[in-house]
């Protein structure tokens, strides 16, 4: 029997996309599938592709169909399911086999799945895998994490398959154990963000500005072809463009607002928080999706209190001006996403690669985007810099800032929720704010809890005066 150069199990979307794609960059492939009839139609379906995949009925059928040292691909949901296909695999393997989780992982799991390889077994490699299932079919963005000699072993396949940006592959070793996994997480909290900006802005020329989807859909295409250019933008402008074909209406004024998640945004949020990482555009877009999803609740809010949004007055806002403050929201969500990083790969020992990130996300991922490029060299230039002060986007926000500004404040002003671009501004103002306010919060600390403070002179007393008032 001829024997495959790797193996991949579970033929869900993701799974039966990312193997067409392998055996059409020329590699022969083995699959398996809990239900076999799944593993059969697969093939049946895979035309002329076909000769290159072996259907496999069983776990052990799969290794024996496979080279040694042999590399299996898993892609089955995360979690406990991850854990279990390992656990079944393991026996059957040999020494120098390599099992490779593909999947959207928790990367605190990956990090225990990799120490637990090296106790003994399989070798084992997390790698984040962003695109969709278009971009699993035709080329992926791909995030490794693991050992070198083991992302090396596989490199040949995952360059092969994934995203290329002007012929360089978007597929990099970021870092080891969970690393990979990691910055596919934070890539997923920076598409909440990026979608929820996105949203918000509709919202606005929607709600705001009474502007039909067909002239938003316009906007949007025009946006695209600018600083914004990017995948997002692009489906926007196409979705805003669909007609139901059952009401003759927008399809996006027939689509209920009850977003759906995976969870993966809200791991960001929590990672963040763990490293001390501000990403408020990040958290308000989570929060936003749990808002969406209370929708009797938002149903008997607009009841009670009225319909939050109002039509703006008109002139308040022209298109440049959502154009510009959609531009400096990209680069804080971007520049908080990065931070975020970089505090990860200092606290885990990674040295996360920055702006090989940068370069991995130009094509293939949902966040695909013009600006990565940028992004990409400015990290190369001050790694350890956030982005906001790298001078090619400090230019950028000098210049759309107060379009921001001028967006979030007349926006709240007439009922216009903008949770993740209100944030982004937010925040952006703290961090060109020398002196803060956060001495009153040090002052209420000592005074209730004696927990101390610096002065500003460097004097050596610590504590306020009411201590002794037995405050």
């Amino acid at each position: 029997m001829t024997q495959s150069e790797i193996g991949l199990i579970g033929l869900g979307t993701m799974g039966a996309m990312l193997a067409l794609n392998i055996a059409e960059k020329g590699f022969a492939i083995a699959v398996w599938n809990r239900t076999t009839e799944v593993t059969q139609r697969f093939v049946a379906n895979a035309g002329d592709l076909a000769p290159r995949i072996t259907a496999t009925q069983s776990l052990a059928e799969l290794v024996r169909s496979l080279k040694a040292p042999r590399a299996i691909i898993l892609m089955v949901p995360a979690g406990q399911p991850v854990d279990d296909q390992i656990a079944a695999l393991t026996p059957l393997l040999d020494e120098g086999d390599m099992i490779i989780d593909a999947g959207n992982a928790n990367f605190r799991d990956t990090n225990r799945r990799a120490q637990d390889a090296a106790k003994g077994g399989p070798q084992f490699l997390g790698i984040g895998v962003s695109g969709g299932e278009e971009g699993a079919r035709h080329g992926p963005s791909i995030m490794g994490g693991g050992r070198a000699q083991d992302w090396a072993r596989i490199e040949p396949v995952l360059q092969a398959i994934a995203a290329k940006y002007e012929g360089t592959p978007c597929a990099t070793l970021m870092g080891e154990a969970g690393a990979g996994h990691f910055v596919k997480t934070v890539h997923n909290g920076i598409e909440y963000a990026d979608m929820q900006m996105i949203a918000e802005v509709y919202g606005v020329m929607r709600d705001g500005m009474s502007m039909p989807a067909a002239a938003i859909s316009g906007l949007f295409d025009g946006w695209n072809k600018g600083p914004l250019q990017s995948y997002l933008i692009e489906i926007s402008a196409a979705v805003t463009a669909v007609v139901d074909q059952k009401t003759n209406r927008p399809i996006v004024d027939v689509i209920l607002d009850r977003a759906g998640q995976k969870g993966t945004g809200r791991w960001t949020a929590i990672e963040a928080q763990h490293l001390s990482a501000p990403i408020p555009v990040i958290e308000a877009a989570v929060m936003a999706r749990n808002t969406s999803a209370r929708l009797e609740e938002r149903l008997k809010g607009e009841a009670r209190f009225g319909a939050a949004p109002q039509t703006l007055p008109e002139g308040a806002l022209m298109p440049q001006d959502l154009e510009a403050a959609m531009i400096a929201g990209k680069i804080l969500c971007y520049a908080q996403g990065f931070a975020l990083i970089s505090a990860a790969s200092d606290e885990f020992g990674w040295a996360l690669p920055l702006p090989e990130i940068a370069k991995v996300w130009r094509e293939g991922c949902i966040i695909r985007s013009a600006m990565l490029n940028d992004m990409a060299q400015a990290l190369a230039e001050e790694p350890g810099r956030n982005l906001i002060f790298a001078p090619f986007f400090a230019d950028h926000l000098e210049k759309s800032h107060k379009a921001l500004r001028k967006l979030v404040a007349q926006a709240a002003l007439c009922g216009l929720p903008l949770p993740a671009l209100a944030s982004g501004l937010a925040w952006f103002d703290m961090m060109r704010t020398g002196r803060s306010t956060a001495n009153m919060i040090q002052a209420q600390r000592d005074f209730f809890g004696a927990h101390g403070f610096e002065r500003i002179d460097g004097g050596a007393d610590h504590h306020g005066p009411w201590a002794l008032q037995g405050g």
